[in-house]
């Protein structure tokens, strides 16, 4: 491998499942303020997700619904003015 292209500030950080509370331990370079306590008393960072392998349809079998923070409301709202259907309407309620 090619020297000083990857990380070296790896430590220990806890990953947060936000959809279920699922935590683990691994490793990350990711930037975090959060930090929690773990099983053996130590406080660690906390990197949450919002969706993982302990709460995505293709490994729990289940599906699950998921709408964090409105997120399609907000790509309607955005997207809405270029719809062309709407568009058309106004026009012809205006005529």
């Amino acid at each position: 491998m090619r020297k000083g292209i990857h990380p070296e500030d790896y430590r220990t950080v806890i990953f947060k499942d936000m959809t279920n509370e699922s935590m683990w331990l691994g490793k990350s370079t990711a930037a975090t303020e959060d930090t929690e306590k773990w099983e053996d008393g130590s406080e660690y960072p906390v990197v949450k997700l919002e969706i993982s392998y302990m709460s995505h349809p293709f490994f729990t079998g289940k599906l699950q619904f998921v709408d964090t923070a409105g997120r399609i409301d907000k790509f309607k709202n955005k997207y809405a003015k270029f719809d062309k259907k709407d568009g058309k309407k106004e026009e012809d309620q205006e005529a």
